[in-house]
């Protein structure tokens, strides 16, 4: 039985080391969170800002924007912000800018 066990959990330990595993950013929500209150407020405000489907690896415009902006697993709250506002500049295909959208109390990324 002891050797079940330890096989079972051998292969548990084997199988978590080849798989994606959690990629959750929540620093990066929490910054958008702090720096939009006023979106928050109109707004259901969750990973779905940025990532639009069930994928985490999908991303609506303004995700990429941000993508672009800030380094992958960035934990750094000051470096976080200077990125929002470097998304906040780009625009999206109507031509508006995000921080306009933003600043409305909008979401600003498209859901495709």
């Amino acid at each position: 039985m002891r050797k079940l066990i330890a096989v079972a959990v051998a292969g548990l330990m084997l199988a978590s080391a080849f798989t994606g595993g959690a990629d959750a950013r929540p620093g990066y929500l929490k910054e958008f969170k702090t720096k939009y209150p006023k979106v928050v407020e109109n707004n259901k405000v969750d990973c779905g800002v940025c990532h639009p489907g069930k994928s985490k690896k999908d991303r609506n415009d303004y995700g990429k924007a941000l993508g672009k902006s800030v380094a992958k697993n960035e934990k750094d709250a000051t470096k976080i912000g200077e990125a929002l506002d470097k998304a906040g500049k780009e625009k999206n295909a109507a031509g508006e800018t995000f921080q306009s959208l933003l600043d409305a109390g909008k979401l600003p990324g498209t859901k495709e």
